[in-house]
């Protein structure tokens, strides 16, 4: 279903579009991913809208079965650091997260709602895991939520598929970057 509105005072949060994950392999190229995203960012740059980027620097504590590669945990220096691409800015909001989603342990929360903050526009990577995590504390916070299908992509093509298809509807609208831009008008 495509989105139909986008609130006056719509935030984007754009999840891990970093070095350590832009450099995995995904189901859809993350240059275009990335290149989406970035566009999103100056839309809503130049109509005076929140941006935030989002990094990931560490993994939540607990025991998994699916174990972590290389480096006992560790993460290379350069890994949280955000795609050049997406042109960073100094009135840009800047989250720094330890787990999978971007409201959990973070002033996300906090910095939406000081701004008038009532939707909020997501892209990022991973589709079922980052971005699906902060859609799901979004819509619970009571924001309203678009996802931006064509500006996130997976590790993994039917997490993916199953986020896009299944949960997603289920958390909000879906559109592409194309109609998202067009609905801020």
């Amino acid at each position: 279903m495509p989105a139909t509105a986008l609130d006056p005072n719509t935030a984007l949060v754009l999840v891990d579009l970093q070095k350590g994950i832009t450099g995995l392999p995904t189901v859809h190229p993350t240059a275009g991913v990335v290149e989406r995203g970035a566009r999103l960012a100056a839309a809503f740059r130049e109509r005076g809208l929140p941006v935030v980027l989002v990094r990931v620097v560490a993994g939540a504590p607990g025991r998994t079965e699916a174990q972590r590669g290389g480096g006992g945990g560790q993460f290379p220096a350069d890994f949280a650091d955000l795609a050049p691409e997406l042109g960073r800015e100094d009135g840009d909001i800047v989250v720094t997260k330890h787990t999978w989603g971007a409201f959990h342990g973070t002033d996300l929360d906090l910095q939406l709602r000081r701004r008038g903050a009532t939707q909020v526009v997501l892209g990022g990577i991973a589709t079922s895991i980052g971005v699906e995590s902060t859609a799901r504390a979004a819509y619970a916070h009571g924001y309203h939520v678009t996802l931006a299908t064509d500006a996130m992509t997976d590790m993994d093509a039917e997490a993916h598929r199953n986020s896009v298809e299944k949960i997603f509807p289920r958390l909000g609208e879906t559109d592409s970057t194309d109609a998202i831009i067009g609905l801020l008008g």
